[in-house]
Parts: structure tokens; C-alpha cells; sequence
């Protein structure tokens, strides 16, 4: 079963941090907003693997909306 999870991005003096929102402890950062999604993958599988090998549950994902910052 696939699962999704709500990602927000927010600006930073290095460039951007993601987080998942129905999972706070699943955050990343890059210099740019595609590096910090692509970093932000990375910590949720590993995050995935880390729960499935101490036999924890994922939390549930919601819908699949991505928040995207805006320039100012």
C-alpha cells in the first residue's frame, strides 16, 4: 500500500528545510527547494526502515499536497 505524506518547505538562510507534516521527525534540508525533496525521500525511508526493524508503526500519511514557499 502506498502511503503519502504532506511535505512543508520552508526558506532558510542555507536555502530550504522540508518536514513531513503528519511526521515531524521526518525533516532534511538542501540548497535548493528540489535538493530538500530529494533529501527529504531519503529521511523518510530511512525513517520507514528504522521503525519497520524496531517493529514500530509508521504513523498514517494524508493526502499527497505539497506546500511550497513563496518568494517575497
Amino acid at each position: 500500500m502506498l502511503t503519502n505524506y504532506t511535505a512543508k518547505y520552508t526558506k532558510i538562510g542555507s536555502g530550504y528545510m522540508g518536514q513531513l507534516v503528519e511526521w515531524p521527525e521526518v525533516i532534511s534540508e538542501g540548497k535548493t527547494i528540489e535538493e530538500c525533496r530529494e533529501m527529504l525521500k531519503d529521511a523518510l525511508h530511512e525513517m520507514i526502515l528504522a521503525y519497520r526493524q524496531q517493529g514500530k508503526e509508521t504513523p498514517s500519511g494524508g493526502c499527497l499536497i505539497e506546500q511550497l514557499p513563496v518568494e517575497a
